[in-house]
């Protein structure tokens, strides 16, 4: 049983690191989110009015044409862009980066070639200030976890790359965040890799049943994850509808093979396609331009 670890509290906190009542839901709370810069005098609308709740324990997919926001919208999330109007909540909490129920899974491995798996792992560990016997064991844990137990002294270059997010995931989950954000994490990964890698998220995640907003291009990636799809349109990115997968878990590959998987997949796909064909006519894309 993976152990947690808990932020004490401490007198003159943070907002960020105050206490949250018992029982507050959801656990991410997006409302009215905006997201522009200026470009030349010009203002562009990323992400307009967005609004959003994710319950405690829920797996949440984003998909959406590429330049719908996708990106910019996690990293809202996770406090490393500044709204420019709305507001984005954790655990009841405004988002931060320094927000330590949070952790974050990208697109590529992040992971320092001098340090081993275990050390990699530790990582988060170690720069929360939590380096001990304790923090080992419970890396070596989330090691097992994600099926990397023996590779404890191997070095990134030794690894495969669905090893190697295998150990980024170990890190994230190291830290144990109540909330893991997920940046397209097997878009780099061959198809066979990718698909051992759902499956394995998907044990992990009914083992822990962590809070799971996860980006992805791949359909029936999402499809199959998910709780919910959240469906983006772009230009300026917004919520164009909300779908939830009514398919019984536990789930697996065979799933895909069912028909009410590919009647979601042909519906999401149609929603992205009328979006892509509504954006490449002029006049029909809203204007994200202001003062022109």
């Amino acid at each position: 049983m993976l152990r947690s670890f808990r932020r004490r509290p401490a007198g003159g906190q943070n907002p960020i690191d105050a206490p949250v009542p018992p029982g507050a839901s959801p656990l991410l709370e997006i409302d009215g989110l905006s997201v522009g810069y200026e470009v030349g005098g010009a203002f562009t609308t990323v992400l307009d009015g967005v609004s959003l709740t994710v319950e405690d324990g829920e797996f949440v997919c984003v998909v959406g044409a590429s330049g719908c926001g996708k990106t910019t919208l996690l990293k809202t999330i996770d406090g490393l862009i500044a709204p420019s109007a709305g507001e984005v909540r954790v655990s009841g909490r405004p988002a931060h980066p320094r927000h330590g129920d949070m952790a974050v899974v990208f697109q590529q491995d992040s992971l320092y070639p001098w340090r081993t798996v275990l050390a990699n792992v530790r990582f988060g560990l170690d720069v929360r200030g939590r380096r001990s016997a304790e923090t080992d064991a419970r890396s070596r844990e989330c090691i097992e976890l994600v099926g990397l137990r023996g590779f404890e002294n191997h070095y990134p270059h030794q690894l495969s790359g669905g090893m190697r997010q295998r150990v980024n995931l170990a890190r994230a989950l190291a830290v144990d965040p109540t909330l893991l954000l997920m940046d397209e994490p097997f878009a780099a990964l061959d198809a066979q890799t990718r698909e051992v890698m759902q499956t394995e998220l998907l044990d992990i995640w009914t083992k822990q049943r962590k809070t799971v907003v996860f980006i992805t291009h791949q359909l029936d990636e999402a499809v199959l994850l998910a709780d919910r799809v959240i469906v983006m349109a772009a230009h300026p990115g917004r919520i164009r509808e909300e779908i939830r997968i009514d398919i019984p878990r536990p789930r697996d590959l065979h799933t895909k093979r069912g028909e009410r998987f590919t009647g979601y997949v042909d519906h999401i796909w149609n929603l992205i396609e009328e979006e892509v064909r509504r954006s490449l006519i002029p006049g029909t894309a809203q204007d994200t331009r202001t003062g022109a």
